[in-house]
């Protein structure tokens, strides 16, 4: 057997190696790739995304699985090659479902509809995008009849981005907090408290807001022996290697909080894909189990930690020094309440805590209108401000701030959005989890001391890369499975203290 788990982690290490090397490409299409080299580009990520796919679902990993398969259950559950056996196994069983053709049009297509994407958001034209979107569309369907009998249309989408959850568990999470997160909005909008948020806006050096944003990443824990900070027009972390993590942002020379906060929010991606374990190198198990769980390191560092009082109690005075002049009238606490305003907002990645989620239900709800047929292309501008204006109370003024504002469609990202709440609720789940093991968590966050939630975090989810469901992750830790009740209480108890609600 151990002969068996050897060649398959040989094999696996070169499908690896080749996804990784499409990474690298799709990195350097969005931060410095010149915009001619775009068809060239979309088929070189066909060629090498297929040839992966080719690799992976060649007769030989079938047989090795099925080796393996039957002696599984004589490995520790809990080791590394049970893990490895299992992930591959059901990886191989879900990939050889799919022609690589598909694989490679998907690849080709999401290439092109990812520049079509930037142009149209250039010229401000929908028009541009939709044929794109159309092909993406098409393809995610056929995408998904090929892991049928499903439920529902939308499970082997979402099963991609968050094993093993279903879009029914998805919709009674999303009905379980949708009323409840419109009423919330809804007070604080008639709260006569108004929090004021004009210190954020101004004018801002991009070298500083860089510099100032590279010590938060340093202070948090980012290795930049390791890692990189560039720009691009949608940030992202990506990793091509556990020892090559790389983050993007953009930067608002008008707005401070955008890059600032974003910066925060990939580092917590990054340091998740830094602290896994060197064991699991080249294996497939060497990156995060889900985009939920992902999604709940960066918002745990982004907001749980970035925006509480108890982390701006340190660097408050620090962003003063660098910053001259601009927030000496200013105080820590008048800070505090700006990072925290919370009002309707057209564009999902400057929204507060508060709304954040009804964007992405907005989205889930849009993306299984346009699977299931219900919804035309035509119709999904008008679509999308009908939603804003029901949830969120506006309506979009563009297509640039309306259904451009993502990048996630045309790079064929249809399941991904609910991730994102899914690792909100998650955050906080994880974080009074820490703060049991931890005790004084908020003292050390207000020295810049974050070594010993850093070690918690590496201890309990990021070292085990994908060994273990996101499911069987969060039960270990909590004993749970995603309860958004934690998440609303937090809401609750934080906006009722800021808009005295």
């Amino acid at each position: 057997m151990d002969s068996e788990i050897k060649l398959l982690k040989l094999h696996m290490a070169e499908v690896v190696d080749l996804q990784r090397s499409a990474a690298l490409l799709s990195w350097d299409q969005q931060t410095y790739m010149p915009s001619g080299g775009s068809k060239d580009r979309a088929q070189q990520l066909a060629t090498l995304e297929g040839l992966a796919h080719r690799l992976f679902i060649s007769n030989k990993v079938g047989d090795l699985i099925g080796e393996l398969e039957s002696n599984v259950n004589d490995i520790d559950y809990d080791s590394d090659d049970a893990s490895f056996i299992r992930y591959v196994s059901k990886k191989f069983k879900r990939e050889k479902r799919m022609p690589n053709s598909l694989v490679s049009d998907l690849a080709n297509t999401t290439s092109l509809a990812q520049e079509a994407w930037v142009l149209a958001r250039q010229n401000n034209d929908y028009a541009l995008f939709q044929p794109h979107l159309q092909k993406v569309l098409d393809l995610t369907r056929q995408k998904s009849e090929c892991f049928t009998p499903w439920d529902n249309v939308y499970d082997p989408l979402l099963d991609i981005y968050e094993p093993d959850m279903k879009t029914s568990e998805l919709q009674n999470i999303f009905s379980d907090i949708k009323d409840e997160l419109i009423d919330l909005v809804s007070a604080i909008q008639g709260s006569n408290v108004k929090v004021d948020n004009s210190i954020l806006y101004g004018d801002f050096e991009e070298n500083m807001q860089r510099e100032f944003g590279l010590i938060i990443a340093r202070s948090l824990g980012y290795d930049f022996t390791r890692g990189r900070l560039d720009e691009t027009v949608h940030p992202f972390c990506t990793h091509f290697s556990l020892d090559d993590v790389r983050i993007t942002t953009r930067f608002d020379r008008k707005c401070l909080s955008s890059a600032l906060f974003g910066i925060m929010h990939e580092v917590g991606h990054a340091l998740y894909e830094q602290g896994i374990s060197p064991q699991l190198s080249r294996t497939g198990l060497d990156t995060g189990v889900s985009l939920g769980v992902h999604e709940s390191q960066s918002r745990l560092w982004e907001n749980l930690i970035g925006r509480s009082r108890s982390f701006w109690k340190y660097y408050f005075p620090v962003l003063q020094k660098m910053f001259l002049g601009i927030f000496d009238n200013v105080s820590a606490e008048e800070f505090y309440f700006s990072i925290n305003q919370s009002k309707p907002s057209l564009i999902r990645v400057e929204a507060d805590e508060v709304t954040y989620n009804l964007h992405i239900i907005i989205r889930f709800e849009l993306e299984l209108d346009m699977l299931n047929g219900d919804l035309q292309l035509n119709d999904l501008p008008e679509a999308w401000a009908d939603k804003y204006k029901t949830y969120l109370g506006l309506s979009p003024t563009n297509y640039v701030n309306g259904v451009l504002q993502d990048i996630h469609w045309s790079i064929g990202a249809i399941g991904y959005f609910p991730t994102y709440t899914i690792g909100n609720l998650m955050s906080v789940q994880l974080l009074q989890a820490a703060k049991k093991e931890i005790g004084d968590l908020d003292n050390q966050i207000s020295q810049s001391d974050f070594a010993d939630l850093l070690a918690w975090l590496r201890h309990n989810i990021h070292c085990h890369g994908s060994k273990y469901s996101p499911r069987e992750l969060l039960h270990r830790i909590t004993d749970n499975s995603v309860d958004p009740k934690p998440y609303m209480e937090y809401l609750h108890n934080k906006y009722s203290e800021i808009y005295r609600i």
